[in-house]
């Protein structure tokens, strides 16, 4: 098993050329000039992990083969897809944007399609680090962009991009940027707060309290909770904000534990706290929340998809708390053929460059100005990847069937499989809601 991680990282490393295009040829090419154990080995790894589109239904997978008596259109040159991420520097994005362009290779190494290539661009992070890095994708003849990670870089490359009549796959999840060709990978805010909600009140949860981030975040969900909470036929009553400033949150922290205690005395206790931020924000304000008298054993602590991250379970407000994302059963296995791959655990967000790889790497089959059509990309029957279910309406939306989880002190476990019926619409809002790097 040593010697085929060593082959596999051996090949990935060698699809990278000089012009940032990685292509199934390259593989090939090292394959040819490997030894015979390394062509065994290769075969070995990818019968044992390759993910193949089309096959059944426990395959994380998009779209299906064609029929036995259809010949799919072969491209005559190299399909060209682009991938937009901030490598540049040493923080959590650049660690992030690594970790999902080695899930891009893996996709196409996986889907062993020999006339696909990968543009791999590097955005630095800023705007006109956006600008130049899809200008330099479609002048060497991409087909399509994905990312980048960011609303405000997707509002940059969408007008470049829509020139040549490309779409974007973006990772933002700020609904401002979709539409006009660019599509969301990522699930909406208010997708995750009606999924959470709805799941607590069908289990009998009819008094609600929140407390939110006190930024562009907060204001989006804001209007999104109370909307989910008056359908569900429930009653929000505590909305408390928190700064961002760790000094600064114990205040509000404090406020909203006594609120929550006051009712408790009327006869009417709220059953159901609503705590939303970040992975890096909540590790600070979760020993608040117990320092400040919190008792999950009277109250069920719910999360958003921020939850998902690395021994969330080990904060006492968190374990036992619920909160949506995706059905980890495609997740888990993902991880295991990218740690064989890569030597390290992918981040959390590695799983939707794989999908949009996936993705592009399927339509590629269609001829030429075919592949990547609106009709295409907005199948009702939609794609099937590594996180489940995804539908692209024409506006450019995505709607994704969640799950929900319950937090472990080590892991999580699944409580109710994803759903995947389009969830109602919750009001717009004009605020920023980007992806934050997880870790």
């Amino acid at each position: 098993m040593n010697v085929m991680v060593a082959l596999i990282r051996a090949l990935l490393r060698s699809a990278q050329i000089t012009t940032g295009t990685i292509g199934r040829s390259a593989l090939t090419g090292a394959r040819a000039a490997g030894s015979a154990l390394a062509v065994v080995g290769c075969a070995a790894v990818l019968a044992g992990c390759a993910t193949n589109l089309g096959s059944g239904p426990s395959q994380t997978s998009s779209l299906s083969d064609p029929k036995p008596s259809e010949k799919p259109y072969q491209p005559q040159k190299p399909v060209r897809i682009a991938m937009l991420l901030q490598l540049s520097g040493y923080g959590p994005a650049a660690v992030t944007a690594k970790g999902m362009k080695q899930a891009g290779e893996l996709a196409l190494f996986e889907l062993d399609n020999p006339l696909v290539q990968i543009i791999v661009k590097d955005d630095k992070g800023t705007p006109a680090g956006a600008a130049a890095a899809a200008g330099e994708a479609l002048a060497e003849g991409a087909e399509i962009i994905i990312g980048p990670l960011t609303a405000g870089a997707t509002s940059i490359v969408a007008p470049i991009a829509r020139k040549s009549n490309v779409p974007v796959l973006s990772f933002s999840n700020d609904r401002r940027v979709a539409g006009n060709g660019v599509y969301l990978m990522s699930s909406l805010p208010e997708q995750e707060i009606e999924r959470i909600v709805s799941f607590a009140a069908s289990k009998g949860k009819r008094r609600f309290a929140a407390l939110i981030p006190d930024d562009e975040y907060g204001k989006v969900i804001e209007p999104i909770l109370r909307a989910a909470v008056t359908r569900s036929g429930a009653n929000l009553a505590i909305l408390a904000r928190y700064p961002a400033e760790p000094n600064a949150m114990l205040p509000p922290v404090r406020q909203l534990i006594d609120d929550i205690k006051q009712w408790d005395d009327t006869g009417a206790p709220v059953d159901t706290l609503l705590l939303a931020g970040g992975g890096e924000t909540l590790e600070r304000i979760c020993p608040l929340m117990s320092f400040s008298g919190l008792n999950p054993a009277q109250i069920k602590v719910i999360g958003t998809g921020d939850w998902d991250f690395p021994n969330a379970g080990r904060n006492a407000a968190l374990a036992g708390g619920w909160y949506p994302a995706p059905d980890p059963h495609g997740w888990q296995d993902f991880t295991q053929r990218f740690s064989r791959s890569f030597g390290t655990a992918p981040p959390r967000l590695a799983s939707l460059a794989y999908d949009a790889v996936s993705l592009a790497i399927t339509l590629s089959a269609n001829e030429p100005g075919q592949r990547y059509t609106v009709q295409n990309l907005t199948r009702p029957s939609g794609f099937q990847g590594i996180d489940g279910q995804l539908r692209f309406s024409q506006n450019g939306l995505p709607d994704r069937g969640l799950a929900v989880l319950e937090r472990q002190a080590f892991g999580s476990s699944l409580i109710e499989p994803s759903n995947t019926q389009p969830q109602p619409q919750a009001p717009v809002s004009t605020a920023e809601a980007d992806n934050k790097p997880k870790q």
